[in-house]
């Protein structure tokens, strides 16, 4: 049995209704029973993240400076976050870290020292589900009318809504550990290139064998290639 140590929720369409290519932090607008059901988290101890895809960046609908002023009006209605994980890259970059791929949630995890394992990733479309079981975490799918009807009924646990989600994790911990866990490797110092206050990434001798997803880190644009065969299924639900 494993604890849930952290929760790892998806942003537009989970946290706050979806704007596609949001670049405006005025039309932040969080789903309802969303600050309530954070702080009932935060109350046992559990810690808190976001992990997004932004493809909007890559293709050029809005630039990385808009996605953080965004991220932090949601910081500001529903935070503070422990950590947040953000993917620039669109489908066809071959980027470790876009969901369904597993970087995000295996750096926000090595960020706040918990282990996947003992992570929930809360989201809306299959996307968010399947990166949490390439992580070796757990998963609660909360459909929208986006949510695809084959991804509803492949997850392993549906909730109608953010609060019921957040009472099921509450309620029915410990969880069993997933079935099919990766090799956990107790992550190097990862210095906070997510962050809504944008701090800039180390450079020189003091970033040697600091370890990265390929092509994520802040302002650091990833050539564009195919992605690996099998990581990347047809487009899900909506565009992210």
């Amino acid at each position: 049995m494993s604890p849930v140590r952290a929760v790892l929720f998806d942003r537009d369409g989970t946290l706050v209704h979806d704007v596609p290519y949001n670049a405006d932090p005025d039309l932040v607008r969080p789903v309802d029973g969303a600050r309530e059901a954070l702080d009932a988290l935060r109350a046992r101890g559990i810690r808190t993240g976001v992990v997004t895809n932004q493809s909007g960046i890559a293709r050029g609908l809005l630039t990385e400076a808009d996605a953080r002023r965004v991220n932090r009006r949601v910081d500001e209605l529903l935070g503070p976050f422990d950590v947040w994980a953000v993917c620039p890259h669109g489908p066809g970059d071959g980027c470790p870290c876009r969901k369904p791929r597993p970087g995000m949630i295996l750096r926000a995890a090595g960020r706040i020292r918990v282990r996947p394992a003992d992570c929930v990733v809360v989201g809306d479309i299959g996307a968010d589900v399947e990166a949490a079981r390439r992580a070796g975490a757990r998963a609660v799918l909360v459909p929208t009318p986006e949510t695809r009807p084959e991804e509803t009924s492949a997850a392993p646990h549906v909730a109608p809504d953010l609060s019921t989600a957040v009472r099921l994790i509450l309620d029915t911990p410990p969880w069993d550990e997933p079935a099919d866990i990766p090799p956990w490797d107790e992550p190097a110092d990862i210095p906070p290139w997510d962050e809504p206050a944008d701090p800039p990434p180390p450079t020189g001798p003091a970033s040697a064998g600091v370890r990265r997803p390929a092509g994520c880190a802040r302002g650091v644009r990833a050539a564009p290639a195919g992605p690996a065969p099998g990581a990347e299924r047809p487009p899900w639900g909506r565009p992210v």
